[in-house]
């Protein structure tokens, strides 16, 4: 493997990080919204979402990558193979989201809420000031752990044409007949990305702790 090789690679490597962190940025306030639209008073709301969540969870990346890119244009939605990649990852991501969303805000102490209830607040004042600060807090290890899956499972994509960093490794492989270099560069570049996610995951947890001791 040479260096040209190489240089295919991280370009792979960059279409797997960019896809995957726009669906991850997408992905994480689509959740919330899925997630407390879930747990709503509104019944017809609760079950259409609950129905959604459930088989946006249980359908495989590659059939639902391919429904997006093949059965759209059918239905007259016509986008091109990275968008569709971008939305097949968020909208997959946003369901597990959802459920992480959903168990952090119902495991939110009561109490805290009566209390912001008893000095004048309303629901949107106490979500915005009180809530949403702690539920971000709690839920960052679960949606970090989501993230990195995402990264994990975007190889699917592939399967349309995306040009990823698996998709090179596999490329790279048939053309050398020496599948083992590439694999291992695949390998190492695929935990640089995942070990980059954890990072950022504790240093916002330190700088939330040390928010908190201050508020404190």
């Amino acid at each position: 493997m040479g260096a040209g090789d190489f240089q295919t690679l991280l370009e792979g490597a960059w279409v797997t990080i960019w896809i995957s962190v726009i669906a991850i940025a997408g992905g994480i306030p689509l959740g919330l919204l899925l997630g407390l639209a879930r747990i709503s008073k509104l019944p017809v709301i609760s079950q259409i979402v609950t129905v959604y969540i459930s088989i946006g969870r249980a359908t495989p990346l590659v059939t639902l990558v391919l429904f997006i890119f093949i059965g759209l244009p059918v239905l007259g939605i016509n986008i091109d193979r990275y968008t569709a990649s971008v939305l097949t990852l968020l909208l997959n991501t946003a369901c597990f989201n959802a459920e992480i969303w959903r168990s952090v805000y119902q495991a939110f102490p009561r109490s805290q809420i009566e209390a912001a209830k008893a000095v004048g607040m309303t629901k949107p004042q106490y979500f915005r000031r009180i809530m949403f600060p702690q539920m971000s807090f709690a839920a960052m290890p679960g949606l970090v752990n989501e993230a990195t899956l995402l990264v994990k499972a975007s190889p699917a994509v592939a399967v349309i044409g995306i040009v990823d960093l698996t998709r090179v490794t596999n490329r790279i492989a048939s053309q050398t007949y020496e599948p083992l270099p590439p694999i291992i560069v695949a390998g190492a570049l695929y935990i640089l990305i995942i070990a980059g996610m954890v990072r950022l995951q504790r240093r916002f947890e330190r700088r939330a702790e040390r928010f908190a001791s201050i508020e404190g």
